[in-house]
């Protein structure tokens, strides 16, 4: 029989969890990674949303039998609900392998265990059940703080804008107007009500419902002083009218945005593609800006978990 260090998971979970709650309490945030795949033998990302666990298991070749994969599974368990003092029913486990298409966004059941966090001050609504991310991305928190120190008097464009939290902290930055894209009704939906849980719907607080790269396509009607980059690494919805590959996509991607982007204007893109390479020479920017050490949170260790640059004209 496999033998395992639950030990020294637990005692990793509580010394990461100690440090990090007092951060937290100071930020002002309720959700953190407490855990980020820092033992080998625990290849686990383990989110604390408030009372709550979010917790990923990535998919690797093991080399466990079948029981013993399950008494890893349950000892790894035991060992977040002990030092983390959860409750079993308050962990939400899922496995991660990479996604293609409408993988990313098919729902995983209809528990709709929906709780709200706080974060900066503000208020967002959490599903840990349906699907296979929460709704909101912690991993970008200091760039939704960077965006809202900036956005005062600003037009924001938010594009694959997900559940909008770029836009409810641009909107409560004193953005002039925000414009936020997305093809999900569930996720235009979901950003609407995060913007309602702030007081700060509707006014000059956009949502269309659009295929972004089809979208880019036509005409420029309106230049914006902020506009947030954040595609999926691939996607083949049916309402598409083109496949999405970031990777071949981002010049074509960018230098629309940069066609839409005030004389002033940022643009940040930013991508969670691991073997994700830019490729500058073919891009219409003057100023280019690797951001990523920057824009990777405290309670994040992968420095890899997403790139992200700032463009300019």
């Amino acid at each position: 029989m496999a033998s395992f260090d639950f030990e020294s998971f637990a005692n990793r979970l509580r010394k990461m969890d100690k440090h990090l709650r007092k951060w937290a309490r100071k930020k002002n945030i309720t959700c953190y990674r407490v855990y980020d795949a820092d033992l080998p033998s625990f290849p686990l990302t383990v989110d604390r949303y408030e009372a709550y666990l979010h917790v990923a298991e990535y998919k690797r070749d093991h080399g466990m039998d079948e029981e013993s994969y399950r008494l890893w599974r349950g000892g790894a368990r035991r060992a977040m609900a002990e030092a983390l003092e959860v409750p079993n029913p308050h962990i939400y486990y899922k496995e991660r392998k990479p996604q293609k298409g409408r993988e990313q966004y098919e729902k995983l059941s209809e528990q709709q265990s929906e709780i709200t966090v706080q974060e900066n001050g503000l208020q967002f609504i959490i599903n840990l059940a349906d699907y296979l991310d929460t709704g909101l991305f912690l991993d970008h928190r200091p760039t939704r703080e960077t965006v809202r120190a900036q956005a005062e008097g600003k037009r924001v464009l938010n594009l694959f804008a997900y559940t909008g939290s770029f836009t409810v902290y641009a909107a409560a930055g004193g953005a002039l107007s925000t414009t936020t894209i997305d093809l999900s009704n569930t996720y235009l939906e979901w950003a609407k009500r995060n913007l309602e849980l702030n007081g700060l719907a509707g006014g000059p607080h956009e949502l269309v419902r659009a295929d972004v790269k089809a979208w880019l396509q036509k005409p420029v009607e309106q230049l914006y002083d902020i506009i947030v980059l954040d595609p999926p690494t691939f996607s083949n919805s049916k309402a598409m009218y083109d496949i999405l590959d970031t990777q071949r996509d981002h010049p074509e991607l960018i230098n629309a945005c940069l066609k839409r982007l005030s004389p002033e204007g940022q643009l940040y893109f930013s991508t969670n593609f691991r073997k994700f390479r830019l490729e500058p020479e073919k891009l219409q920017a003057s100023r280019i800006k690797d951001i990523t050490g920057a824009t990777i949170p405290k309670d994040f260790r992968n420095p890899k978990i997403h790139y992200c640059w700032l463009l300019q004209h």
